[in-house]
């Protein structure tokens, strides 16, 4: 039988693993930096090292953070750019977008700068995107002509609930079946 060293890792051993753990979980997720400061501290509390204090977990949080960050395998302004054209795609309201870029702890000039390039590319991606769900979900314009005005207040809640203010929900579903269609066309 081999006996079992019960060695306490040091300082630089938490580092290395910390390092690792970093690596795997930015290989499988592309997380924000906040993201990824949180996984480690989870995975920090699972594994409880005796000897090192949490101060000193959360400097070596930073110091391997910062060392991704410098090595550019972690970038916020990206993640910002890169969530912000994947939720875009999939019709999701600026509002939306701005409130899961908070969430994920990207910071504001980030998002500021994220909304403004959205804006500048396409003048009205609220009432794009308003579309989109409305095909996607089957509401507003994309029902059957007996049936919109039954629905109406509970398609103008669902695209609140998205994001989307009054103005811009009442103006899609506001519009005719076939202009609805040729829209849908041009998407």
């Amino acid at each position: 039988m081999i006996p079992i060293r019960n060695r306490k890792k040091s300082l630089q051993v938490t580092v290395e693993e910390m390092r690792n753990f970093a690596f795997a979980y930015i290989e499988k997720f592309a997380p924000s930096k906040q993201q990824l400061k949180t996984y480690l501290l989870k995975k920090y509390l699972k594994i409880s090292v005796p000897d090192v204090k949490k101060r000193d977990v959360t400097n070596l949080i930073d110091i391997v953070i910062s060392d991704l960050e410098k090595n550019k395998f972690i970038n916020d302004k990206f993640y910002s750019d890169s969530k912000a054209k994947s939720m875009i795609q999939r019709g999701n309201s600026i509002n939306k977008i701005r409130r899961y870029l908070i969430g994920k702890g990207i910071k504001d000039q980030f998002i500021k700068d994220t909304v403004e390039r959205i804006k500048d590319e396409n003048f009205d991606q609220d009432f794009f995107s308003a579309i989109k769900i409305c095909k996607k979900k089957r509401i507003g314009p994309a029902r059957i002509e007996d049936n919109r005005s039954l629905f109406y207040k509970k398609d103008i809640s669902l695209l609140a609930r998205n994001g989307f203010d009054f103005e811009t929900s009442k103006k899609v579903m506001d519009i005719e079946k076939s202009d609805f269609l040729k829209i849908i066309k041009l998407l």
